[in-house]
């Protein structure tokens, strides 16, 4: 299994930015490597740029915390282990840390997984800051 971990800092309050984050359901609105997500507080299933799918199981959606995690129980691509984990945290009251930790099982699949996610929260923050 392997672990993956990116961060930004992104210019605006953490409860602005977990307003998205939190929004489980619709990632897609700031994943480029999305094409779609639908579902709802309890799962979603989203299309990748590529086509394929993954149907991921929400674990946790802690509003206090600001912490959002999801497992990928299902779809096309050869996932054998995942746990996807994204934690919104002040560092100041207008400037917010975002970590995506993610551990990942096959290993092939770290490289294509990680460049998604450090795409995803460098448009994140494009999305928060506009």
């Amino acid at each position: 299994m392997s672990e993956i971990r990116s961060h930004i800092i992104i210019n605006a309050a953490a409860d602005e930015v977990w307003r998205i984050v939190g929004d489980a359901p619709n990632i897609a609105d700031w994943m480029p490597s999305m094409n779609e997500s639908v579902g709802d507080a309890d799962q979603r299933t989203v299309t990748l740029a590529s086509g394929s799918k993954l149907v991921e199981d929400i674990v946790t959606n802690d509003s206090a915390r600001r912490r959002l995690q999801y497992r990928v129980v299902g779809g096309d691509l050869p996932v054998t282990g995942h746990l996807g984990t994204v934690d919104v945290l002040p560092i100041t009251d207008r400037q917010t840390i975002v970590v995506y930790s993610t551990e990942l099982g096959p290993s092939e699949l770290a490289a294509a997984f990680d460049e998604a996610i450090s795409g995803g929260l460098a448009n994140l923050k494009k999305v928060v800051e506009s």
